[in-house]
């Protein structure tokens, strides 16, 4: 099967405004994230959808493949299906544009565990061990079914145990947390946008639960990635702080 990877770069992000092209190390984040991706061994090819003419004119310069979208496009997988039916390949990858540690092994993992399940989308997941990360809003949480199908995604910490203190509930049971990273099947994207509106998507705020109402399936895959998003200006520093880590190894 034919994979691409889709990289949506919206700049005007409410929490962060331009944050795909904030500074880390001297590169844009989003030039982190398409370099990256462009490691992964099972994809043919990285695009890039924005609504910005600035982040157009930069990707083009690293390679990409870049295409306008619609300013209004509510999420990122929106903007990608877009355009899906103009993309020749069985499988698209979304990669979030503010995830600059991504790595191409992350890509592969999803497009393989697609490739061999009977499932309509895979998205990796790993172990929460830490209450602080258990709690942050901005770290989704997926419950999982006994065959791995995503039964839930929250920025609540779920399952919620009744009879112990929440500082125990790390240790107590198994919590998975959300790496940004979808492979979906191509006519998954193309019906996408015509999806019934999801109530459930609008209260969290979390566009992979417009598919779960419409009753598709995702596999959520364990996998040994931590992700590092940036989701607010105080993010990019840490990050910073990982990338500078990584260099002196």
């Amino acid at each position: 099967m034919s994979a691409i990877a889709a990289i949506p770069a919206r700049l005007e992000s409410t929490r962060f405004p331009k944050k795909v092209l904030a500074d880390l190390g001297g590169k844009p984040m989003l030039w982190h994230v398409f370099q990256g991706v462009s490691q992964a061994k099972l994809i043919d090819e990285v695009w890039i959808m924005t609504d910005s003419e600035e982040v157009m004119d930069a990707a083009a310069s690293w390679g990409a493949r870049v295409v306008m979208t619609p300013a209004d496009c509510p999420s990122g997988t929106d903007r990608i299906a877009w355009v899906a039916d103009q993309i020749n390949a069985d499988i698209i990858v979304n990669v979030q544009g503010d995830e600059p540690l991504i790595k191409g092994y992350v890509v592969d993992a999803v497009v393989e565990a697609l490739e061999n399940s009977d499932s309509d989308v895979a998205t990796p997941v790993y172990q929460i061990k830490d209450i602080d990360e258990l709690t942050n809003p901005n770290v989704v949480k997926v419950v999982r079914a006994t065959n791995g199908q995503a039964l839930y995604f929250s920025r609540t910490p779920v399952p919620y145990i009744r009879d112990l203190p929440q500082a125990d509930w790390p240790t107590a049971s198994t919590y998975w947390g959300h790496v940004g990273v979808y492979a979906y099947r191509k006519e998954v994207l193309v019906e996408y946008p015509n999806l019934p509106p999801a109530e459930l998507e609008q209260l969290e705020k979390l566009e992979q639960l417009r598919l779960l109402e419409a009753g598709k399936q995702i596999l959520a895959m364990p996998i040994d990635y931590r992700p590092h998003a940036v989701d607010v200006p105080a993010d990019l520093e840490v990050v910073k702080g990982l990338i500078a880590m990584e260099m002196t190894k």
